[in-house]
């Protein structure tokens, strides 16, 4: 197997696990962790989990002239991403705050073709624009856009997030060029706690962890572990080989695993609307995948 299909099965399995996670995390905030608490508990618990782990990985030495760009990638990819997205859903609905992020393929087509000089290809725009139409018609199908308590500013903030998380693909792109994954992600991690522990370090210490019921304890566990650590490094493993267009795209396929995973728990039913919608998000998924544009012989 190529290391270009294991970056592509990495980017999916990511997806997987953020499809999943929707309906896990929904059940911990806020009843018994109020979002910001939730964020530091995540950070914080990856910080050691990353720290662990770089012992078993190459040992290489970041270039002091490379640490402004890992406290960029920890703004964007960690702190500022994370606050605003939650703070954002708290104002928001959950509907449009899903339909804003997956503008998040669209900022990332744009910002590569300013600061890495991409070539905006057609196929690739046509891959992006089927995957947000197939997105939002999954999102948007039999919903209602009810429990904003203020829209405006909360879609504002989910869309800065987005914004924020496409910079963070650019930037972490070139770290990903130079070093192993292992050498620099435990960086990263670490400033972005030291950015996120004053705005939940008081919601943190309020967790009762003593009281926790058993399944909320494995849900936080399993964030921590799979859709926080687990994901970081696969998204950096599928950044070795990918473009950060490529890898964007595979946020259109979080939705369709979300919806998948609600079905098989009996919480959503399955239709018309949503297989052609995954029919049109696996269009644009493949499209933008490609690695050579398709040509007539």
């Amino acid at each position: 197997m190529s290391k270009r299909t294991w970056a592509l099965l990495a980017a999916t399995l990511v997806s997987i696990i953020y499809g999943v996670t929707f309906t896990i995390a929904k059940d911990v905030m806020p009843k018994y962790i109020d979002a910001y608490g939730f964020i530091v508990l995540r950070v914080g618990g990856s910080v050691i989990l990353f720290w662990l782990i770089s012992f078993f990985g190459p040992k290489e030495t970041i270039a002091k002239a490379d640490f402004p760009r890992i406290i960029a990638a920890a703004f964007f990819g960690v702190a500022f991403n994370m606050l605003t997205f939650f703070k954002g859903l708290s104002y928001t609905s959950p509907i449009m705050g899903a339909v804003l992020m997956v503008t998040t393929p669209m900022i990332v087509l744009v910002l590569s073709a300013i600061m890495m000089k991409e070539r905006m290809e057609n196929r690739k725009i046509l891959g992006i624009f089927l995957g947000l139409a197939g997105t939002v018609a999954l999102i948007l199908y039999g919903k209602s856009l009810v429990n904003a308590t203020n829209a405006t500013l909360g879609n504002i903030l989910v869309f800065v997030n987005a914004i924020s998380y496409g910079f963070y693909l650019i930037i972490v792109k070139k770290l990903m060029d130079k070093y192993n994954a292992f050498t620099f992600v435990k960086w990263i991690y670490t400033f972005g706690f030291l950015m996120v522990l004053p705005f939940g370090w008081n919601e943190f210490q309020e967790v009762d962890f003593a009281t926790l019921p058993i399944d909320i304890v494995y849900k936080v566990v399993f964030v921590v572990l799979f859709s926080t650590f687990l994901t970081y490094l696969l998204n950096l493993i599928s950044m070795r080989e990918l473009k950060p267009t490529t890898v964007a795209v595979f946020i259109y396929l979080q939705p369709l695993f979300a919806t998948v995973f609600a079905i098989s728990l009996g919480k959503d039913d399955l239709s018309w609307v949503k297989i052609l919608s995954a029919l049109v998000i696996f269009a644009g998924v493949y499209l933008v995948t490609q690695k050579k544009p398709l040509v007539n012989k």
